[in-house]
């Protein structure tokens, strides 16, 4: 790998993670395109989702100093938020390590990840801007069960192709969330749940990882930040007046494009670009 292919890789991971598009679907494209291949690469991209972690750590710092101010009971919103991330999180990372092997064997194929591209954008055309009903309501006083739902939605992302920004995103406004406060919930709940993937894979992977070399892990997850920092506060400003219907039509002519270059054997759909983001898989 050189400098250059962790730069575009890096560009990729950042722009895409917190876009309902599915950064499976741009991965593999981009890999493809590259000539990029094996355990090695599967790994790099989990790992420079590093990048994506600290854009929103420093984009959302105050509530990330809240929380951890409400780990000793100095802040009560803090606290509020903290819990409901953790109510959040707790499904993906009891069914990720429990479904891995099987989703491994039976979604990372083509028509799995063409069909789960397909259906989240009729899903975001569906939704478009939400219900007439929606509530500004902050994240630290969402609902439990809210809370827990969209927790419950984020393990759908463990099919290769889906987006967890979409999934997380759609059933928060599903709930009733303005989309922009969808999203807010949907970036702080990444923190643990790409935190965790990045962890696993290191755990797991790491030789292969640093077999890339750390100049180019160091270039990839340094672009992946600038970049996923730049897409997050384009998104909220574009929520604000589009809603999610664009991202729909968007995912279908994603569909077209990768399913005529796989048709065309330009792209392999295989298990090589890992599912999207859990606590152990992604991105």
């Amino acid at each position: 790998m050189t400098l250059l292919d962790a730069a575009i890789l890096g560009l990729v991971e950042g722009i895409t993670e917190y876009l309902p598009v599915s950064s499976t679907g741009h991965l593999i494209l981009t890999s493809a395109l590259l000539g990029l291949d094996g355990p090695g690469i599967d790994a790099f991209t989990i790992v420079i989702q590093g990048g994506a972690i600290l854009a929103v750590l420093g984009l959302y710092r105050t509530r990330v100093l809240g929380m951890a101010q409400g780990l000793s009971g100095n802040n009560p919103e803090g606290q509020r938020l903290l819990i409901r991330l953790l109510i959040a999180f707790a499904p993906a990372a009891i069914l990720g390590p429990l479904l891995e092997n099987s989703i491994e064997a039976t979604l990372f194929q083509p028509i799995p990840v063409l069909s789960a591209l397909a259906l989240g954008g009729l899903v975001m055309l569906k939704i478009g801007k939400g219900p007439a009903n929606q509530t500004d309501t902050d994240p630290a006083d969402l609902p439990l069960r809210a809370a827990f739902l969209i927790g419950l939605a984020q393990c759908i992302a463990m099919w290769p192709g889906t987006s967890r920004s979409m999934v997380t995103l759609a059933a928060g406004v599903a709930l009733g969330l303005r989309p922009v406060r969808a999203a807010e919930f949907s970036f702080l709940l990444g923190l643990p749940t790409l935190g965790g993937a990045c962890v696993y894979k290191l755990l797991k992977d790491g030789d292969a990882v640093l077999s890339l070399g750390t100049p180019s892990l160091l270039v990839g997850i340094t672009v992946a930040t600038v970049s996923a920092a730049f897409a997050v506060r384009w998104l909220v400003g574009f929520l604000n007046h589009r809603g999610l219907a664009p991202f729909g039509w968007y995912r279908l002519g994603l569909t077209l494009v990768i399913g005529a270059a796989w048709a065309g054997g330009l792209v392999t759909l295989e298990a090589e670009i890992p599912a999207e983001s859990s606590p152990t898989t992604a991105p």
